[in-house]
């Protein structure tokens, strides 16, 4: 069985063992959607919104992309969270990067000639990366300096998302928060909590474990 029909396959057991144990599951699904938290987070495989915080669908409205940027004024981006802030009137904007990611580590490297698409996404975490040269420089190893970068990319994105029309004029202004996955343990580390202002938001690598 090839694995695209394996996937249909599961998605049978799946409906199939949601509807016995939650009968209006997707009857309350099919009504509409409500989610509470926008979620901006990389397109690693590793990295599932809805496992790693184990949420449900309907919970959480999710917009991936490579390492997890923001760029304003990418009609993608800014949809997204035109349509999470005005129509959805979620609550919480979450920013999730993770450590380990392949392209925060390309953004340190010489430009690969094959990727021209990827070369351009990432632009802005070269630009970063510039910025920040001598600290990433005094990181022990090329691991410590991807995962530093990783930290301070979602720190950057929480800065643009904090400082966009679309959030600062909302009715309701949604709360951004930057988070960072550990591949390793499994864990979630705050590295900005959505309630500080982007003056008292520190680039510290000390971050606190959510329990």
């Amino acid at each position: 069985m090839n694995r695209p029909k394996r996937l249909l396959v599961a998605n049978v057991a799946w409906a199939h063992e949601t509807a016995v144990r939650n009968p209006e599951f997707f009857r309350n699904l099919a009504r509409g959607q409500n989610p509470y938290v926008l979620w901006i987070g990389c397109s690693d495989s590793r990295v599932p919104a809805e496992t790693i915080t184990h949420c449900e669908p309907g919970d959480l409205f999710v917009h991936r992309n490579i390492a997890n940027l923001f760029v304003p004024d990418d009609d993608n981006s800014a949809s997204v969270l035109e349509y999470a802030v005005k129509v959805l009137k979620v609550g919480h904007v979450i920013v999730c990067g993770h450590y380990g990611c392949g392209g925060v580590r390309a953004a340190l490297l010489p430009p690969e000639s094959s990727l021209p698409h990827v070369n351009r996404r990432i632009a802005p975490l070269c630009a970063l990366a510039g910025a920040h040269r001598d600290e990433l420089a005094g990181c022990a190893d090329e691991h410590a300096r991807v995962d530093r970068l990783a930290e301070l990319n979602v720190l950057d994105q929480v800065r643009r998302l904090r400082a966009h029309s679309i959030v600062r004029e909302a009715e309701t202004t949604p709360l951004v928060h930057g988070w960072v996955f550990a591949l390793g343990d499994g864990r979630i580390k705050v590295l900005a909590s959505g309630y500080e202002t982007d003056d008292a938001m520190t680039c510290t690598t000390a971050v606190h474990s959510v329990a």
